[in-house]
């Protein structure tokens, strides 16, 4: 593709992200991409790396625009434009060689947009009258909650939330060890190191498409976040136990779990949404796993879940959330996020949290996580719920962590009992974790 034609395509893409706020912005561009199977390798990493950049740049780039006195709407356009100015250096005049209305080409600047980007000329991203939120590219009302969350931290933890994430793999112990994974993924040209965390983990020395290695297709590996790794390690699993997913989603936690029960067991994977539910059918296929059960939490669902009462040795509470701790790897969701989510999720957590209780035997464990950074949907939503059930008690992360994982647990990622991860402290997304048990 021409430089012009990925610039069109950027903004168009850009566009159908902006136009469909509700859906994340991975699948958006998911779906364009496989529409267009003739965009080459090199181009669609050009494409995706600028709609992702503006994306994670956004607060800024709206904030140049405002003060060059742009006139004119805010469009995809003059985002992607005034992007290419601050963020590579392009000249104006060179810019317009290749946006000349051509064909697959973006049509020629207006005055008010080549007087707007002439006015950007020579400017970086930053200025020293921008606001820390602006400079961060966060929304001006999510600020105080990361302070709080943050403290003294603030700056290096929020800038980090900006940073594009590794892609990082779960190794299947059901199909092999991490080392044949190595060699296989070599095989295909992928080259990885050992993760530092997770004893199952593998991260990308690049960027490069997994999904069409022969690894991936035989169930060897599965895309996964270190830190949600460390998640289905945690809940502690074992051969022959009865397990309960509780907000399994497409089911990544679940098909580590049942790994980790090495198909001997029975694991129930349970959701709202019958349709997320049915997406992790393929994967466990893959994976060669055949102990899952997957339930609907319906209007059968839920007496299904009262006939159940008191039965599970380990239920896992993934509890929908805020997500700002996979900010990286999902830039559209800060700006998606409203003060009303904060509001609404830690009661709709504590429902949940007590709903899943009641499945766990006594001497049993209810593992409750988010990948939230909030103190209000995490350590809060736990203190509330002890609060409450004292037949319940935390178990403290480091010997919860000794018993699942094994590997040097990571002192500066304890929050109290809990754990607490972050992409600035140790390079993976961001997670909280508490492990309660069940007295007997």
């Amino acid at each position: 593709m021409t430089p012009g034609a990925r610039l069109a395509t950027a903004i168009e893409i850009l566009g159908e992200v902006l136009a469909h706020a509700n859906r994340p912005a991975d699948a958006v561009v998911g779906d364009y991409l496989r529409q267009r199977k003739f965009i080459g390798g090199g181009d669609r990493r050009a494409i995706t790396e600028r709609v992702y950049g503006v994306l994670r740049r956004r607060a800024q780039i709206e904030w140049w625009l405002d003060h060059a006195r742009h006139s004119g709407e805010v469009s995809p356009r003059m985002r992607v434009f005034a992007d290419g100015v601050l963020t590579d250096g392009l000249i104006v005049d060179r810019m317009e060689k290749t946006i000349d209305a051509g064909r697959y080409r973006p049509a020629s600047l207006t005055e008010a947009e080549r007087a707007t980007l002439r006015r950007l000329e020579g400017h970086t991203l930053d200025h020293p009258d921008q606001s820390r939120a602006t400079r961060l590219n966060i929304p001006a009302w999510v600020e105080p909650h990361l302070d709080t969350a943050f403290g003294t931290a603030f700056e290096p933890e929020v800038a980090a939330l900006a940073e594009p994430a590794p892609v990082d793999l779960r190794v299947n112990p059901l199909k092999g060890e991490r080392a044949a994974a190595r060699v296989a993924l070599a095989e295909d040209g992928i080259e990885v190191h050992n993760t530092k965390l997770s004893p199952l983990g593998l991260r990308l020395k690049a960027r490069a498409s997994v999904v069409s290695t022969q690894a991936f297709r035989d169930g060897l590996v599965e895309v996964q976040d270190e830190g949600s790794q460390l998640v289905g390690l945690l809940v502690g699993a074992r051969p022959g136990m009865q397990v309960v997913d509780f907000c399994a989603g497409a089911g990544g936690k679940t098909l580590a779990i049942a790994a980790s029960m090495e198909n001997k067991g029975r694991i129930v994977a349970c959701d709202v949404s019958a349709f997320r539910l049915e997406r992790s059918a393929q994967r466990l296929r893959r994976a060669g796993v055949h102990n899952v059960e997957r339930r609907t939490l319906d209007a059968e669902g839920r007496k299904w879940l009262k006939r159940h009462a008191g039965k599970f040795d380990r239920v896992l509470v993934d509890a929908p959330c805020t997500g700002i701790g996979t900010w990286r790897r999902n830039p559209d969701a800060r700006w998606t996020l409203s003060p009303d989510d904060i509001a609404e999720l830690p009661p709709k957590q504590a429902e949940i949290l007590a709903t899943a209780s009641r499945l766990v035997k006594p001497g049993g464990r209810l593992v409750y996580a988010t990948c939230s950074l909030l103190p209000v949907e995490n350590e809060e939503r736990v203190a509330a719920f002890l609060a409450e059930n004292a037949d319940f008690a935390a178990v403290p992360i480091a010997d919860a962590w000794q018993e699942t994982i094994g590997t040097p647990f990571p002192a500066d990622a304890a929050s109290g009992t809990s754990l607490r991860l972050s992409p600035a402290r140790h390079r993976t997304d961001g997670f909280f974790v508490a492990v309660l048990e069940r007295q007997a």
